[in-house]
């Protein structure tokens, strides 16, 4: 036996199976403050396609705190957040790191991901307004919600909640503070009830005539209408229909699932192409089919659930500029005593 040819035979088939081995052991550590519902679709589609293997850490709250915690032996690859405000503070407190990538690039629009490519926005959803079916109304501007003509007519969740806070924060970048203090202040003159509850409450009154409009996300019309939320939800949607409001020259105020690659992550080649497959045409068609969110990739389809209510545009202004004024805004809210 050629025993060179033998050792060089073993060698070759350790490589080969160090090789397989590696390529099957392909993984990626996910944090996310996402519903489990609504990313497992798109974790299982990701390792349909690569073969990586997704670990997933779902988190209600406390993304930077664990993640700060943890420190350098952080498992994190991909920290992934239903909100701008979140992706910003993770930046800011250095437990990200900046992404070259020009698919991402490509992909993603530059109002909706980080200069420094920090963090990218991986759909949009939209700050709506629900309306009676039968009202008489096709276009609305945010500003026109504190109009007089309104008084008692406007149903709405808590002015602290997230999504209205970064309303109000998108509302300052537009206006400054002073307008956006008397804006608060004739919303809350408007309001039918005491501001509470969640958006879907918003269609429930709408339906059973407690107020004609109120303001909700996108994404619970089309939840809603599949009847994923149930036979009586279906009813709330089949009650009111959704328009897009605008700011005065602007878009509509929108707000992102996003992710970013942790500082320490220790795959971070796989974090790299796990948000790469994101913004891809498959991924993007996950998160309109699945979620009823808008794309960020303007080559993907919107679900017909909620795109016969128009072609969002999104605002104009960077993201970012309203996340800055966040803490402003729930200063505001409180002064005015918008949920008292």
């Amino acid at each position: 036996m050629n025993m060179q040819g033998y050792g060089a035979g073993l060698f070759a088939l350790a490589w080969a199976t160090g090789a397989t081995a590696n390529a099957a052991a392909a993984e990626l550590n996910l944090y996310t403050t996402r519903e489990p519902g609504l990313v497992q679709p798109l974790i299982d589609a990701f390792t349909a396609s690569t073969g990586t293997k997704v670990n997933t850490i779902f988190l209600k709250d406390g993304l930077a705190e664990r993640v700060t915690a943890e420190g350098e032996r952080s498992p994190a690859d991909v920290l992934m957040t239903v909100d701008a405000g979140v992706l910003v503070d993770l930046v800011d407190r250095g437990l990200t790191q900046s992404v070259t990538s020009p698919t991402l690039d490509a992909a993603i629009p530059a109002t909706l991901r980080d200069d420094e490519g920090h963090w990218f926005a991986l759909s949009m959803r939209a700050r709506a307004l629900y309306a009676a079916k039968d009202l008489d109304l096709t276009a609305i501007t945010y500003e026109n919600l504190a109009d007089p003509k309104w008084k008692e007519r406007i149903c709405i969740r808590s002015g602290l909640h997230p999504y209205n806070v970064a309303l109000t924060g998108s509302f300052i970048a537009h206006h400054g503070a002073a307008e956006a203090e008397t804006w608060l202040t004739g919303l809350k003159a408007n309001l039918a009830r005491p501001a509470g509850g969640g958006d879907r409450d918003v269609a429930r009154d709408i339906t059973g005539g407690l107020c004609d409009i109120g303001v909700a996300n996108s994404y619970y019309v089309g939840l809603m209408r599949s009847g994923k939320g149930g036979p009586e939800q279906q009813q709330w949607a089949e009650g009111i229909k959704m328009i897009l409001p605008t700011f005065e020259g602007g878009g509509t105020q929108v707000n992102i699932t996003g992710g970013a690659v942790a500082r320490h992550a220790p795959n971070r080649a796989e974090a790299v192409r796990f948000l790469e497959y994101l913004v891809s045409d498959e991924a993007q068609g996950i998160y309109a089919k699945a979620n009823f969110e808008y794309p960020v990739s303007t080559k993907a389809t919107v679900d017909p659930l909620i795109a016969e209510f128009g072609t969002l545009k999104p605002d104009t202004i960077d993201i970012v500029e309203g996340v800055k004024f966040r803490k402003e805004a729930s200063e505001l809210t409180e002064k005015v005593g918008f949920d008292g």
